[in-house]
């Protein structure tokens, strides 16, 4: 063999074994790293716009909705009711109520009508066949007056002033009777009149029953008043607490013109808030926000708050607390969401672009100042960090790079532990 390719074979036996040593170095470098990493919790700092946020809870609310009401009729009681959370259109049946009483009344209004007719009818009758006696005999008198007249002048021409005077007193027995006749007619007028309006105001009432009972029915249907998502309330109608309400059904008794429930417009849906006294000065109109729904937790809605209330609200409840209302239009709403959903509102405060972000459990205080523990070559290295803005799950920093992996527990304390 020669010396040249002696030299060239030992030199490849050189480099085999560098290589041979490179790899295992970088095998043992990515062990340690693997051993370190999975020795504590971690996470990766995060690079990119940073959210600071102000965080509350609350529940979705439709802006505008219209109630269903039940009806001004006595003792209603449910037949049929269409499920909530269906869909309806404007005018479309969407409960009925046990017309059954009603119906029975009303024939009964009915038949009491019939009968208060005819003898309306029969008192018109008599009271016309009255009058034309009355008139009959009112000829008679009248005509015996106009007889005992002319007997007066002919006596007093024919017989002499004694014979007329006799006339004269058969002549005024006639006229009393003419006034007698004539009072009677009065009277009989007045009595059927007076009957008359008695048994017509009669008729009228039962006539008023019967238009009564009847609208009543027509309103044992209530229709839709608007299209939309229908959503009926709990009945709290006898229980002691509302865990016990249960939905409305078929035989429930309800009350006259009580709200059953709502349609409401899922185009006006918003995010009612209650936002703590201390963040009231941080939040205003037409900033940026994000709905969250505890329903839907992979959905992120956009929203633009639209209202906050200038007074604090008390709670009822110890310990007393103050707080404001706010509300957040959603841009974009989900079709899933349904009013009275829990949820939360993340208002946008500031924006940092390009901002490096840890979770706030990778955050410590070590002599007074903070700091990150970093995940470096197999071991961890605590940073000193400049906090640019906190949320209540993550925050800002400076002094860590983007990609960085941090630990999530205090390194140093562990350690001592050990």
């Amino acid at each position: 063999m020669s010396p040249a390719w002696s030299r060239v074979r030992a030199w490849t036996v050189r480099i085999g074994v560098l290589a041979l040593l490179c790899g295992a170095g970088l095998g043992v470098y990515r062990v340690r790293k693997t051993q370190a990493g999975a020795t504590y919790p971690n996470a990766p700092a995060k690079k990119g716009e940073f959210l600071v946020l102000v965080r509350c809870r609350g529940s979705v609310r439709a802006r505008r909705s219209v109630g269903i009401y039940t009806p001004m009729v006595p003792n209603l009681r449910i037949g049929w009711i269409a499920p909530t959370g269906s869909t309806a259109k404007a005018g479309d049946v969407i409960l009925r109520f046990d017309s059954s009483t009603a119906q029975q009344q009303l024939m009964q209004k009915q038949a009491q009508l019939k009968q208060a007719q005819a003898t309306l009818d029969q008192a018109f009758a008599q009271a016309k066949i009255t009058a034309q006696q009355d008139q009959r005999q009112l000829a008679d008198v009248q005509f015996a007056v106009e007889q005992a007249g002319y007997q007066v002048k002919k006596d007093e021409l024919q017989k002499g002033p004694i014979a007329g005077k006799e006339s004269a007193i058969d002549l005024e027995i006639a006229q009393q009777k003419l006034k007698l006749q004539e009072a009677t007619i009065a009277l009989h007028e007045a009595s059927s009149a007076s009957h008359i309006a008695s048994l017509t105001r009669q008729r009228d009432q039962v006539q008023t029953d019967v238009d009564i009972t009847t609208a009543r029915i027509a309103q044992m249907e209530l229709k839709a008043p608007s299209g939309g998502l229908l959503l009926f309330y709990m009945n709290y109608s006898g229980v002691f607490t509302t865990a016990d309400a249960k939905p409305y059904k078929v035989g429930d008794n309800v009350g006259s013109n009580m709200i059953l429930g709502s349609i409401p417009d899922l185009d006006t849906l918003e995010m009612n808030v209650k936002l703590e006294e201390a963040d009231r000065g941080r939040v205003a109109v037409n900033q940026d926000a994000l709905v969250r729904v505890d329903a839907l937790p992979e959905a992120s809605v956009p929203a633009k708050v639209n209202e906050v209330t200038a007074l604090a609200e008390m709670s009822l409840e110890y310990p007393y607390t103050r707080s404001f209302r706010a509300s957040a239009q959603l841009l974009r709403p989900d079709p899933r969401l349904r009013p009275d959903m829990n949820g939360g509102l993340d208002v946008i405060v500031r924006r940092i672009p390009d901002a490096v972000s840890i979770p706030s459990k990778a955050l410590f205080t070590r002599a007074g100042k903070p700091v990150v523990y970093i995940a470096e070559r197999g071991r961890y290295r605590a940073a000193e960090v400049g906090i640019e803005a906190r949320n209540p799950d993550e925050v800002a920093v400076t002094g860590v790079p983007g990609g960085a992996t941090v630990a999530l527990v205090d390194v140093a304390a562990e350690e001592r532990k050990k």
